[in-house]
């Protein structure tokens, strides 16, 4: 169960766990909201899957906590899975009147806390699942401070994500890619969060210093943003225009990981994001920030490279060694990628969220 509908981290694993238990021999009946259906509910369907919706017309709606509960029994669930704020409270009560294992993951929104109103919903929720997981370690530690939680209420379950390899060619093609040049990938919507302004920033403080390795942007920014105005009038200001693709609604991210050089991701605070997973295990140079579950996965100067959140100077010293060193962009995105199959699979998440299941 998740109330959001468009491209996401969240969503994504909600779909590809959803699959892999397929693959598993599970029924599995993806629940999701019936006032904006779109992106997910499309990839839902695509696949086979049996998709419902509900309906929550306020933020406390008696009448869509009625209907869930009607719909948990009318399929006649064994357990339900909830994911973020919205579906652990109505996910919990709804499980809670059926007396159904109900269990949380938690993606690591750090808004969700603000109202004290939702920390006493999610502590009534918390405590009254079976089971409730966040899915990086920072990510817990921002639960159990914000919420004052014994610490053994969260456990951590790392996000994974399936790979496949990706083709370079349509992409370099789309974007006029020239012999020489260096594409550099940022995956994320645009939002002020995703820190992609921190990115151009970092760029137009490379160009004054005359970059040595010509260079272009692909921002993949999902459903895009309140941000790419901003983004846009950078760019346009600075002279990057022809170099800056804003790239919305794209499902080639595998083509646009093969394509690129360098991945980057600038935000200011993640759960432990899926985009980065998928660089790591495509192999990719990558520049990140240390903010939130980003250093669970990237070891600086093993795995890739890490800057502050926020700050372009740092950023851009990294893009330039990466821009300029192509032994260290080999050798980084080799060991991001023996990482990324050890511990990011799809498989290895798949089999600690069947085992909590199962027990």
């Amino acid at each position: 169960m998740l109330e959001t509908d468009g491209p996401g981290g969240a969503e994504n694993v909600a779909y590809q766990l959803a699959e892999e238990l397929r693959d598993r021999g599970y029924v599995v009946y993806p629940v999701g909201p019936g006032w904006k259906q779109g992106w997910l509910s499309a990839k839902y369907r695509a696949s086979g899957f049996d998709y419902r919706t509900f309906m929550l017309r306020r933020a406390v709606d008696l009448g869509a906590l009625r209907d869930i509960a009607g719909l948990l029994r009318e399929l006649r669930i064994d357990i339900v899975h909830s994911h973020e704020f919205a579906m652990a409270v109505y996910g919990t009560a709804a499980a809670r009147l059926l007396r159904k294992p109900h269990i949380i993951t938690m993606h690591g929104n750090q808004t969700m806390t603000a109202a004290w109103r939702r920390r006493v919903a999610l502590r009534w929720a918390f405590r009254n699942s079976r089971s409730t997981i966040a899915v990086s370690r920072a990510t817990k530690k921002s639960l159990d401070h914000d919420l004052g939680l014994d610490p053994a209420v969260v456990r951590v379950i790392p996000n994974g994500v399936p790979w496949r390899p990706g083709n370079p060619e349509p992409v370099r093609r789309e974007l006029g890619i020239r012999e020489g040049e260096i594409l550099i990938l940022a995956v994320g919507n645009l939002l002020a969060r995703k820190g992609h302004i921190v990115l151009l920033q970092a760029l137009q403080l490379l160009d004054a210093a005359g970059p040595a390795v010509p260079w272009r942007l692909a921002i993949a920014g999902g459903r895009g943003g309140d941000e790419q105005e901003r983004l846009e009038a950078f760019a346009a200001e600075h002279g990057m225009t022809d170099r800056v693709h804003l790239l919305l609604q794209r499902d080639d991210i595998p083509d646009l990981q093969a394509a690129a050089e360098i991945f980057v991701m600038p935000s200011l605070w993640e759960g432990l994001p899926l985009a980065l997973l998928e660089a790591m295990h495509a192999g990719k140079a990558i520049v990140a920030t240390t903010a939130s579950g980003i250093p669970e996965a990237i070891t600086a100067g093993e795995h890739g490279l890490l800057a502050p959140p926020g700050d372009p100077a740092a950023l851009a010293e990294a893009l330039r060694r990466l821009l300029t060193e192509p032994p260290l962009r080999r050798r980084l995105g080799s060991a991001a990628a023996q990482r990324a199959a050890d511990e990011f699979s799809i498989d290895a998440m798949t089999s600690a969220y069947e085992r909590l299941y199962l027990r």
